[in-house]
């Protein structure tokens, strides 16, 4: 039986937040953040992995909010938790430990049935910039595969990469992009963005040059790297057009959505066999085991997540838990939908 850690459960006059499934590393700041629903509400939090929508469903039975911790919500699931289509739930908020909460749960159908949606912003961004660079790294050097070989008494090496006096192209330039870009400049790099609402003073400061065209930026570049979130504006606005004007030789890594990609677009381009690559986000997530991406010779594949450190981990569940509490207030903090 899984460890349940609950708040004032004899407080059956306040409602019920469940937290159905979490990563151990997120248990103890969770702890921490939950008496900021002290005489708000009650908590029951479950301290198990799991995925299986039965048991999800099941342990958020009596919810009136759930926190969802790296688990996606079908429409189908989406209607039992809310009580539609025959199903017996009574969930009106679902605060996500995200962002790209969109891929996750269909928005759409959550406004229709006035169900809440928050998410959490800025939480992970030296995290997922760093993890962006830690692929580049190793499309660039290899590590891990060297790693490999001398440990198997082959002390063959390869030719590295250099990142000095390359041009990074980022696709996206928020939160995360910056971090980006701030890392590159340490390396020496040339950084352009695509200009969509970026504000010039702070690519002037940061020594980024703007692009107007999508297509240019990619085709200028030696590295591309996306950082857009998931939104209804930019679901497949990468598309194959735009990826391939990506020169022969060119390093692609994203840690943003596959979403915001055309779909199929990625895997045809790759499957050309020209550049190189380094994923942490898919289509379809856990990546099957026949997905054509695992054939594409020379790619680098991570189970997102990009998101996952320690400092991401403190902001990521104190904005879960303020989420809640703000619905249950009448505030309206990190509303996504």
């Amino acid at each position: 039986m899984p460890h349940i850690i609950e708040t004032q459960p004899d407080r059956t006059d306040l409602p019920l937040v469940v937290m159905p499934t979490v990563f151990d590393a997120m248990i103890e700041p969770f702890r921490t953040n939950l008496p900021m629903l002290h005489d708000i509400a009650r908590v029951r939090m479950y301290t198990d992995r799991t995925s299986d929508e039965e048991t999800l469903l099941a342990r958020t039975a009596d919810a009136d909010a759930v926190m969802v911790i790296g688990f996606h919500i079908p429409d189908a699931m989406l209607n039992r938790f809310c009580g539609f289509d025959g199903g017996t739930g009574h969930v009106r908020c679902f605060a996500f430990g995200g962002t790209g909460v969109a891929s996750y749960i269909n928005m759409t159908k959550t406004r229709e049935r006035d169900v809440r949606v928050c998410n959490i912003v800025h939480y992970g961004d030296h995290a997922v910039a760093e993890h962006t660079f830690a692929l580049i790294l190793e499309l660039a050097r290899e590590v891990g595969r060297l790693d490999a070989e001398v440990k198997a008494g082959d002390w063959t090496g390869a030719e590295g990469y250099a990142l000095h006096g390359k041009t990074l192209g980022l696709v996206g330039f928020g939160g995360i992009g910056q971090t980006v870009a701030r890392i590159a400049n340490g390396f020496g790099m040339h950084v352009a963005a695509w200009n969509s609402h970026v504000d010039p003073t702070v690519a002037n400061a940061l020594g980024v040059e703007l692009i107007d065209d999508m297509g240019d930026l990619m085709e200028r570049s030696d590295i591309v790297s996306l950082h857009l979130p998931l939104l209804e504006s930019t679901a497949g606005i990468v598309t194959a057009t735009q990826l391939n004007r990506m020169r022969p030789g060119t390093l692609f890594v994203n840690t943003a959505r596959a979403e915001i990609i055309e779909p199929g677009a990625l895997t045809a381009r790759l499957l050309r066999g020209d550049i190189r690559a380094a994923l942490d986000v898919y289509e379809r997530e856990p990546l099957p085991m026949d997905d054509p991406l695992r054939t594409v010779p020379g790619i680098i594949l991570t189970p997102h997540v990009a998101w996952r450190n320690d400092e991401a981990y403190v902001s990521l569940t104190k904005q879960v838990v303020q989420s809640v509490a703000s619905f249950f207030t009448g505030g309206d903090f990190n509303v996504a939908n």
